[in-house]
């Protein structure tokens, strides 16, 4: 997935907009990496576990995000931003949003091509060229099992 915090992809044209998709959570500090990044904050520098913290929070938005955007049928999403915010006095909040999009790369000599967006038609094009190879069919998915009821 594509993901930009441009209104447009070079190369690429948006063929159809889904709309905006985004990711939340909500995070509590827990009192012991509270604590130790207090007593780190009186010496400066950076404060690890607050960092990590982040860093963790902004991958699962992230990914809530992607996931919303696939569900609607998305293989990007463009103008992507982050958002925090703080929550009482150990709650934060992290939202990562943007617009999901369809887009498709233009080929070599199309106004707006680019040598990336040249090079993926040209490959999906020799893609869609070779024969498929023979694969064995799946084998077929068992239905759960229904709940003993007593």
């Amino acid at each position: 997935m594509l993901i930009v915090t441009s209104n447009e992809i070079p190369g690429h044209r948006i063929d159809a907009v889904f709309g905006e998709v985004m990711g939340l959570t909500v995070r509590s500090r827990d009192i012991g990496s509270q604590m130790l990044a207090g007593f780190r904050s009186l010496g400066g520098g950076e404060l690890p576990e607050m960092t990590r913290a982040l860093y963790e929070s902004r991958q699962e938005v992230m990914a809530r995000m992607v996931n919303e955007a696939q569900q609607r049928g998305a293989n990007a999403i463009v103008a992507m931003r982050f958002d925090t915010s703080e929550m009482g006095t150990n709650w934060t909040e992290v939202c990562a949003y943007g617009t999901a999009v369809y887009v498709l790369p233009l080929g070599e000599g199309e106004p707006g091509a680019t040598g990336q967006s040249a090079y993926l038609t040209k490959n999906a094009g020799q893609q869609a060229a070779q024969p498929q190879q023979n694969t064995p069919p799946a084998p077929p998915q068992q239905q759960p099992t229904p709940p003993h009821q007593f």
